[in-house]
């Protein structure tokens, strides 16, 4: 067990002077019930007599007297040149308590209304591991683990006003200069800084864009299938989720305004839809850019993997054809770098600026400004654009795997869609197969195998899987595919 400095703080002992019991019974009593209750661990270092006797405000040979009737009892133990601590018996003779299934009340609280009223909706989320065929999951084998580390060194060591104090709500300056110039060399948008925010992640964004913009009852268009993170954080806030269904070139548009042309948001992944993969075709772009003028909506952009594209040159963002200032856009570097770090940014049109700017400084409490400067430094000494360029190789031959492991194994069962973009494609079930069974199927064999009607609003015409290349390397990946394939021959022959 790691030392202490300075043993346990036991801030809520209280001393009541006025009682009839001695200050020496009170306080036995309580390091007593504090031990027994599970307050104190078995082996946890006790504060030296001396300190807890200056903050309890008691002399220091009643605190010694307490710890020699708890040693008596056998409940702590001196050790010669390093303190009191809880007696490591306690761990065995301490009285059971209640468990969770015991202590819970009879009627659960409830859930506030609107978020009530959408958990119906929501779906179990499936395990997040590097596994075969998590999808979302980055190469953290081949992440540049060295340079981080040595930026985050060097940011540690700055002053301590800067590493430790509270952040800007909007985000830090430096970070937000290189976003903004990273998005117009490399994604071809025209922004300032002043436009970018910095959150937790896509899903904060998307949190934020819902409680800034959206009243119960506004209309949403939202891909079908698509994103579950963003739809779960609409809903709670709401909205009327309108499904769009989508095709080869994106978002339907003609659909979308047949069902609903009034509306207060679209929610597109144009660079690379989720699940399906599709491109929206510059024509969809323009028409969905007409559809959001004409109905005075906003169009959330979501590019959530669209640096990771394999051949030849991306279609421009939705966001860099955008001359009515209607997109918000929306990007995240749990994929690009890793997705423990939490933190992703909105870049509001001008119009959202300010909304933008008060809500973040009335609500939010910030992203920790050392990983903001870890990501800035990253990004300005150029590690950040060299390994984009590594993964995009990598997640190439990583696809390519998935692909030559399909064809060999898993035929009978999967037609799998050739991608050039992100970290995942999707594959069509044959013969009637259901894709939820399926899943349920392979993760008994821990597989993490994603049925494409858990992304759906409502049913489409085909089952499918969504099958995750980019956190496994080749190996692991022939290896899923055989296990999936003695996953598909149990079902079949079931």
């Amino acid at each position: 067990m790691v030392k202490r400095a300075g043993g346990a703080l036991l801030q809520s002992i209280t001393i009541d002077h006025a009682s009839s019991r001695t200050i020496g019974i009170q306080l036995t009593t309580a390091l007593r019930d504090l031990i027994l209750g599970g307050g104190l661990a078995a082996g946890e270092r006790l504060p030296a007599s001396r300190i807890l006797a200056k903050e309890l405000g008691i002399a220091r040979m009643t605190v010694i007297g307490s710890f020699e009737q708890l040693t008596a009892e056998g409940l702590v133990e001196s050790r010669t040149g390093a303190g009191t601590f809880v007696s490591e018996a306690v761990q065995t003779d301490r009285p059971a308590t209640h468990s969770l299934e015991q202590a819970r009340p009879v009627q659960s609280a409830p859930l506030a209304r609107l978020l009530s009223a959408a958990s119906h909706h929501f779906v179990h989320r499936l395990p997040h591991e590097p596994r075969a065929f998590t999808t979302a999951m980055p190469a953290f084998d081949a992440f540049p683990m060295a340079q981080w580390s040595r930026i985050a060194a060097r940011h540690w060591r700055s002053q301590r006003h800067q590493v430790l104090g509270y952040p800007e709500p909007h985000g830090h300056r430096p970070l937000r200069n290189a976003i903004a110039a990273h998005l117009r060399a490399n994604r071809g948008i025209t922004c300032s800084a002043d436009e970018i925010f910095i959150v937790s992640g896509a899903q904060q964004a998307f949190d934020l864009i819902g409680s800034t913009l959206v009243d119960p009852g506004d209309r949403i268009w939202f891909e079908n299938p698509g994103t579950i993170g963003a739809r779960n954080s609409f809903l709670a806030h709401g909205a009327e989720i309108v499904p769009v269904p989508v095709d080869d070139d994106g978002l339907v548009v003609a659909e979308g305004l047949a069902r609903s042309p009034d509306f207060k948001l679209a929610f597109v992944t144009p660079s690379h839809q989720q699940p399906l993969g599709s491109k929206m075709s510059l024509e969809r772009r323009f028409a969905l850019l007409q559809a959001a003028t004409a109905a005075g909506g906003w169009v959330i952009e979501d590019d959530w993997d669209g640096e990771f594209f394999f051949h030849g040159r991306p279609l421009p963002t939705l966001k860099g054809v955008d001359a009515a200032g209607r997109v918000i856009y929306v990007g995240t570097f749990s994929k690009t770098l890793f997705p423990a770090l939490r933190l992703g940014f909105i870049l509001a049109p001008p119009a959202l600026v300010r909304i933008f700017e008060t809500s973040l400084e009335a609500f939010s409490p910030g992203v920790p400004t050392s990983l903001q400067d870890h990501v800035s430094d990253f990004i300005g000494e150029g590690h950040f654009a060299a390994h984009v360029r590594r993964m995009r190789k990598l997640y190439a031959e990583r696809c390519e795997a998935l692909l030559e492991a399909g064809a060999r194994h898993l035929t009978p069962w999967l037609e799998i869609v050739p991608t050039n973009t992100g970290l995942h494609t999707v594959a069509w079930l044959k013969g009637g197969l259901s894709g939820t069974a399926v899943s349920a199927a392979a993760a008994r064999r821990n597989l993490t195998v994603a049925a494409i009607e858990r992304f759906c609003i409502e049913p489409i015409a085909r089952e499918g899987l969504v099958l995750g290349f980019g956190g496994i390397n080749a190996a692991k990946i022939e290896a899923g595919a055989k296990s999936l394939a003695q996953t598909f021959a149990e079902l079949s022959s079931a």
